[in-house]
């Protein structure tokens, strides 16, 4: 009976060490790899303008998009002033165009009772939300630049030695089992 429930508690335990593992490979797909293959920038929402859809924390991956593809009701992430680091994402409430045929939106976020003072020039516009993850973007916050490659590195270092580990010691197992358990040339007598 003993030997049945350690089985029993040993199958859990790799269940859910696997459930781990999964999860946290998920999150890299999502926050890491999908972004750079793509071509698209991760940002970490940092006020609660966009609430409730994204709150603050939240990972919000933006793809580059011509600005003349950009609709009212998309999400989207520009500049405050062009070439500065200063980035906000609001959804847009209205595109219009300059005597020139530019194209300019007024943006407001969702939690805004009033839109952005300033409107947002296509030379200005970064991109628009792709998807974004809630809490993610605290993790993005604590974790940048060259840090998040050496973070990243150790990270799939750690999942595949333990992933090595589970499966090295599930194979020890079932070969002891193997050992333990008569063969069907015993005769029992």
């Amino acid at each position: 009976m003993a030997t049945q429930a350690r089985a029993v508690g040993g199958w859990i335990g790799q269940v859910l060490a696997w459930t781990v593992i999964l999860a946290i490979g998920a999150v890299l797909v999502i926050a890491v790899v999908l972004p750079r293959v793509s071509g698209a920038v991760a940002y970490t929402v940092l006020s609660g303008s966009m609430r409730p859809g994204m709150p603050e924390g939240s990972l919000v991956v933006v793809r580059p998009t011509d600005p003349d593809r950009i609709a009212i009701g998309d999400v989207l992430t520009y500049q405050l002033e062009s070439g500065r680091p200063t980035v906000v994402t609001h959804r847009v409430t209205a595109v219009s165009s300059a005597l020139d045929g530019d194209r300019f939106f007024t943006t407001q976020g969702d939690a805004n009772s009033t839109p952005d003072a300033a409107v947002v020039l296509p030379e200005q516009v970064i991109g628009v939300r792709w998807y974004h993850v809630p809490l993610l973007g605290y993790v993005n916050t604590l974790v940048s630049g060259d840090q998040r490659q050496v973070v990243l590195g150790l990270v799939v270092t750690g999942l595949l030695g333990y992933a090595a580990f589970m499966f090295i010691g599930s194979w020890r197992d079932r070969a002891a089992e193997r050992r333990v358990r008569p063969g069907p040339d015993v005769v029992a007598r």
